[in-house]
């Protein structure tokens, strides 16, 4: 159970982080209202909240571990959100982040590890 409220927490912290980070840029570089950049500013701090709710206490190894998240993830943000279509690289690389991820945040730790 403690894997899938991980991996659970991570997909919302990054719609929540990924989307507010997108919000802003819509008001920004889009011309958007700035009531966009309000909600992504709002999308942001739900992230930062969101992040605590990890089951591990550590909060390097949670951020570090977001990062491959974060990256994956913005990568599909922009194929449904913006149309981006990745190339074998991109998606080779997002894979190598989430296998980064597992390593991370899933690897059996002994006592002195």
């Amino acid at each position: 159970m403690s894997i899938l409220k991980s991996v659970l927490l991570f997909a919302l912290s990054a719609v929540a982080e990924i989307g507010g980070a997108w919000l802003i840029w819509q008001a920004v570089r889009e011309g958007r209202g700035w009531w966009w950049a309000g909600l992504g500013v709002i999308a942001l701090g739900v992230y930062g909240f969101v992040a605590t709710l990890q089951p591990d206490a550590n909060f390097g190894r949670i951020l570090a571990a977001y990062g491959g998240v974060f990256v994956a993830g913005s990568l599909a943000w922009g194929v449904v959100m913006d149309g981006f279509k990745p190339d074998r690289w991109d998606l080779i690389g997002a894979f190598i982040c989430l296998v980064g991820v597992a390593v991370i945040m899933f690897a059996p730790r002994g006592a002195g590890a």
